[in-house]
């Protein structure tokens, strides 16, 4: 009995045991079952709210996709009504244009219609005109039959020579008449361009002479400008190349010299020298020396301001300081510089009222005396010294003809050389631009009259161009178209014989025949 207990309690605790295990199991597994059924529960429900996150997110893009979409439709809708409105308009002006070129059309064809009435009457009043003179050819034809006993055919033959002479008369005057106009027009655009350009250009010109004068602080110092034996007065006057006078005027010393720019450098040492004291062979040559060069810049700086004065810009550097040597020069008292910028001004005047290059014609005008600054250095006139001087800094051929060709020494080869020539005489003849003071330049053109007003037959004289040109008006009862061009030449030899100016005098004599009327 105790080992059948021995078996079954192990038995029995064995049977309890995996019972107990058992349960344990059961309960785990319930336990692991519903943390996996909470874990997919929660799994779930993250699912649930990505979905609904992306879903959120789907629909804010598909939101913003459609809202730029929209804006994008309206932009590309705002560009087409832009352009549809553009092209509107385009259509609006074409059509005010297409209406404006309709309008012109109709006065064009209006103009036309009246032309072709005007031309038909004109028709109609030559076919008159015509059958007038087929009549009275006929009573002609009839008469000369008559009297003179012709044939028809001769008498046609003599009446046609007649009317070929009266035609041909008729032809001669209507030409005549047609250049009367045109040289009236000519002459009336050349008087406006002209005035046009004179009122646009003024400049001031001062009279200079062949002497400068240097004051001295007291007599004294003649004898140290003289020197021993005239030693420093020769060795001045070989430094700078002109003639030093000194006589008895007190208080001065003068330099004389054809050479402007030679005696200003004279002046200038002459001053220095006399303000220093020390006066003496070496000393005389060092300040020629330093003035020199000082005048060199003063006449390049005066170039320049004229080149810059005229906005010319590109001139060779040696044409701009030999420019500046024309401040001193002189020519019948005229500033040639000066003279030089206001002919360059007028020319570009005339070349802007005459839709040339304004340029170009104001270098002509302003290079065309550059021949004076070298014309004591080189032999020849100053056009052909000036011409060659250009050509040699590779001037334009225009500029280079002008200069040449301003004088009339060789022909003119386009419209710049007849601009600067005119003026040339404008900035030359005006009154006050030369050195003559008002009382002798009026002196002048009173005599002028005055001489051709002496002649038998002269009925007024008038002195005109700043006394270039004397326009005398004569009786023509008194004066025939033969003794008028000898009267003309006898007035240009009485003045030649009776007056003394510069340049020449142009005589233009005027005789005309008028038939007076009156119809009562």
């Amino acid at each position: 009995m105790g080992e059948l207990w021995q078996v079954v309690i192990p038995v029995a605790t064995l049977l309890l045991g995996v019972a107990l295990g058992y349960l344990l199991l059961l309960r785990v597994e319930r336990r692991a079952a519903a943390s996996i059924r909470s874990e997919a529960e929660r799994v779930l429900e993250d699912a649930r709210k990505e979905a609904e996150r992306l879903v959120k997110e789907g629909a804010f893009r598909a939101k913003e996709e459609l809202l730029e979409r929209r804006e994008r439709a309206e932009r590309e809708l705002a560009e087409t009504r832009a352009e549809l409105k553009d092209r509107e308009r385009r259509l609006e002006r074409r059509e005010a244009a297409l209406e404006q070129k309709l309008e012109q059309i109709e006065e064009k064809e209006r103009a036309i219609r009246a032309f072709e009435a005007r031309f038909q009457e004109r028709q109609r009043e030559l076919d008159e005109a015509q059958a007038r003179a087929r009549e009275h050819e006929q009573q002609l034809l009839a008469e000369l039959e008559r009297t003179a006993r012709m044939s028809r055919e001769q008498a046609r033959a003599t009446l046609l020579e007649r009317l070929e002479r009266e035609l041909e008369h008729e032809q001669a005057q209507l030409v005549q008449r047609a250049l009367a106009r045109a040289k009236e027009e000519a002459d009336r655009r050349a008087r406006e361009v002209l005035t046009t350009a004179i009122q646009r250009v003024a400049a001031a010109h001062t009279a200079e002479v062949t002497t400068s004068v240097v004051n001295l602080p007291n007599d004294e110092l003649k004898g140290r400008v003289i020197g021993r034996e005239g030693r420093n007065i020769r060795a001045f006057e070989k430094a700078t190349g002109v003639d030093v006078i000194v006589d008895d005027t007190p208080g001065v010393v003068v330099l004389s010299a054809f050479d402007g720019v030679r005696r200003e450098v004279a002046r200038r040492a002459m001053e220095r020298l006399l303000a220093d004291g020390r006066i003496h062979p070496a000393r005389i040559e060092e300040v020629v020396a330093q003035c020199q060069q000082e005048l060199e810049a003063f006449v390049l700086e005066r170039g320049q301001q004229a080149v810059l004065e005229l906005e010319l810009p590109g001139l060779h550097p040696k044409l701009v300081q030999t420019l500046g040597r024309l401040h001193f020069r002189t020519s019948y008292g005229q500033n040639v510089l000066q003279h030089s910028i206001e002919v360059a001004q007028l020319c570009g005047a005339l070349a802007g009222e005459l839709g040339l290059e304004v340029k170009l014609a104001k270098r002509c005008g302003l290079l065309h005396d550059i021949g004076k600054a070298l014309d004591h250095e080189v032999e020849g006139g100053h056009p052909a010294i000036g011409a060659e001087f250009a050509r040699r800094y590779q001037e334009p051929k225009e500029v280079v003809n002008a200069i040449a060709s301003h004088h009339d020494d060789v022909p003119q080869e386009s419209l710049y050389a007849f601009l600067v020539m005119a003026a040339d005489a404008v900035s030359g003849s005006r009154p006050g631009a030369r050195g003559e003071s008002l009382e002798r330049y009026l002196k002048r053109l009173s005599q002028l009259e005055e001489v051709a007003r002496a002649f038998p037959g002269v009925r007024q004289v008038y002195a005109i161009q700043a006394g270039r040109e004397v326009r005398v008006v004569v009786n023509a009862n008194k004066v025939t178209d033969r003794q008028a061009a000898k009267l003309a030449r006898d007035i240009a030899r009485q003045i030649e014989k009776d007056l003394t100016y510069p340049g020449e005098i142009k005589v233009t004599l005027l005789r005309e025949t008028r038939v007076v009327e009156y119809a009562r």
